[in-house]
């Protein structure tokens, strides 16, 4: 307990800070892959989707015919009882989807109450490797945990994970997921004071969750919310820093809602990356939504 105490207070002290902006431009720079394992259309697999893993070739015949380039798959959450979910079969998903041409995203969940075991299972992210001795072409953390209450403690473990796996990723790319800026104006309580300078300091990539399906309704509410934020992301991070939109949840959307997703980030004109989550809830309509996107944005 004293060590983990200690731990926190170092913790403290490194995040209280933004990175150094010309090593965070370098290290940028040298992921020389990011626009393209964050751009384009994705897909979204989550820890509670294993059952994909059984029938790795046709998955990744499947997403191939939808012009997917990115598949973004979850390795592990907080609650998780390993540091990986079904390795092997996680591993033999990898290997097909990388047959077809296909870039693989993996991702954790951080809990940010255990900072260790966040630590250990983001770094399984880098250890990783299929029956075949495939790597993730990417890495990605899903900063929105909200379970420890303590906000400045929560935001100092956040930007630390960020930082040391930013320096031990090397040539891989780093993305992390947020929820969108709007969120945080509709529930101040959230997050007070979310670090958005010091994340975009520390990653290739952002990927805020503009989920909107089941919340807002109608074309006005949909557009207006992912506009929005949108607009707000840019404003706090700036434009150099690459955005994939991930809106969803992709069966809880009409047809009006998914046009008003695809109009919003069109007109926003700076997001390189887009995809509905998840894979398991997609719709007819919802492959034909981003197939407008990727007809337009190419």
């Amino acid at each position: 307990m004293r060590l983990a105490t200690l731990a926190v207070a170092l913790t403290v002290g490194i995040a209280c800070g933004d990175a150094p902006r010309g090593t965070a431009a370098l290290e940028r720079g040298a992921a020389t892959g990011a626009a393209e394992v964050f751009g384009g259309l994705g897909t979204w697999i989550d820890v509670y989707d294993t059952g994909l893993y059984r029938t790795p070739s046709l998955v990744a015949s499947r997403l191939a015919a939808r012009g997917v380039r990115t598949a973004w798959i979850e390795t592990a959450n907080d609650r998780s009882k390993s540091d990986v979910v079904d390795p092997g079969g996680l591993g033999r998903l990898v290997d097909a989807l990388h047959a077809r041409g296909i870039r693989v995203v993996g991702w954790y969940l951080p809990g940010h109450d255990n900072h260790a075991r966040d630590l250990r299972r983001a770094r399984a992210l880098l250890s990783f490797r299929t029956p075949a001795g495939g790597t993730f072409d990417g890495i990605a953390f899903d900063v929105e945990s909200l379970r420890n209450k303590n906000v400045k403690q929560r935001t100092a473990r956040a930007l630390d994970l960020l930082t040391r796996l930013r320096a031990e990723a090397g040539e891989v790319p780093v993305a992390a997921i947020t929820y969108p800026p709007r969120a945080f104006e509709r529930h101040l309580s959230w997050w007070p004071a979310f670090p958005w300078t010091q994340i975009a300091a520390r990653v290739d990539a952002l990927v805020p969750m503009l989920y909107t399906g089941g919340g807002f309704k109608g074309y006005d509410a949909t557009y207006g919310y992912v506009a929005r934020s949108l607009r707000l992301l840019r404003a706090a991070v700036g434009t150099e820093i690459a955005v994939h939109a991930a809106g969803g949840v992709a069966n809880r959307m009409t047809p009006d809602e998914l046009r008003a997703f695809g109009d919003a980030v069109l007109d926003d004109g700076t997001v390189t990356g887009w995809s509905l989550y998840d894979l398991q809830t997609m719709t007819p309509a919802g492959w034909a939504a981003m197939a407008r996107l990727g007809a337009a944005l190419g």
